[in-house]
């Protein structure tokens, strides 16, 4: 089976990478790029994936211990 990372990127958005389906809560399939940028901040206007918001908002996306 081909290996799915997930890789929190410094103060921005988790990147996806590998085969993955990404499923929105109607059930419909979302076309999406490999590997995909998704929104760690909340703050995307185009969610879940991530726009460059973070940078604007000082996101500190520090890794709790």
């Amino acid at each position: 089976m081909p290996d799915v990372t997930i890789t929190p990127s410094e103060d921005g958005p988790y990147i996806v990478a590998g085969p993955v389906t990404l499923v929105a809560p109607d059930g419909h399939v979302i076309d999406h790029p490999d590997p995909m940028a998704m929104c760690r901040c909340g703050h995307s206007s185009n969610k879940p994936f991530c726009d460059g918001t973070h940078a604007t908002i000082d996101f500190d996306g520090t890794l709790a211990n």
